[in-house]
């Protein structure tokens, strides 16, 4: 029985079919892609940072958000100063696009995240045309040689990568990888669970410099603080604020300020 990523993944490149284009033709549009802006920066300064998700549904929780306007929450994220938006562009399970991801890019002055399942390089170079500046790479849908390819090809294009774990082989791994930015995922991919030890247990094996991130599962304040105590710099949160009715205040209080 196939598990919950790989049946998200198999459904990627389904869809990937349906926009695939030459190569070289994509590496031509990289030259009208919008100027890069280093996400590590912005996550880096002082003080616990939020990536604020556009998201409007999960294979987890299904429907969350209608969220008919991206870019006026994604406005609202940056009035809160998350330090970087996160937009979903996997649709089937996500309700994402990337249309949501070019109008977010093209009204915001703060980094964005694509978020989606990059298993191709045709997935890297089109991350860098849509205007992203921060890439995930996700350890459990990659090869060693997917993982350190697709990171130096974004280090290339001038994009920052959020590489994802969920244990500690996928941890050593990412390590491995020269990842500069590793995020926790709470949430299993494979299974669909959250482990509400991962942040706590994952993240103090971090090297101390490295960027870290926790991901999935955030919605009070005290949460945040197991990340903080663990050493992460930064949370990655989407349901909790999209269903929260005020994500500005929802930030505040999750960020204490």
């Amino acid at each position: 029985m196939s598990t919950a990523l790989e049946t998200i993944v198999e459904g990627v490149l389904e869809d990937l079919q349906q926009r695939i284009v030459p190569l070289n033709q994509l590496r031509e549009a990289l030259e009208n892609a919008p100027a890069i802006r280093s996400a590590y920066d912005s996550l880096i300064r002082p003080g616990t940072q939020i990536i604020a998700e556009v998201k409007r549904s999960s294979p987890s929780k299904g429907a969350l958000a209608t969220i008919a306007d991206p870019v006026k929450l994604a406005m609202q994220y940056q009035d809160a100063d998350a330090a970087v938006v996160s937009v979903l562009t996997e649709q089937r399970r996500f309700g994402g696009s990337s249309n949501d991801l070019i109008a977010v890019r093209r009204e915001l002055s703060i980094p964005i995240l694509r978020k989606d399942f990059i298993v191709t390089e045709f997935q890297v170079l089109e991350t860098r045309v849509l205007g992203a500046d921060l890439m995930l790479l996700i350890v459990a849908a990659l090869s060693d040689s997917q993982l350190n390819d697709f990171s130096q090809m974004a280090s290339e294009l001038g994009m920052d990568v959020l590489v994802e774990v969920h244990d500690e082989a996928e941890l050593e791994r990412a390590v491995d990888s020269g990842a500069s930015i590793i995020g926790v995922n709470a949430r299993n991919l494979k299974t669909l669970e959250i482990n509400p030890e991962a942040f706590a247990r994952l993240i103090p094996m971090i090297p101390s410099e490295l960027l870290k991130v926790a991901e999935s599962g955030i919605t009070s304040r005290e949460q945040v603080g197991v990340a903080e105590e663990a050493g992460a710099k930064a949370v990655l949160v989407g349901e909790t604020l999209v269903k929260s009715g005020d994500p500005k205040e929802m930030i505040r209080t999750l960020l204490a300020r």
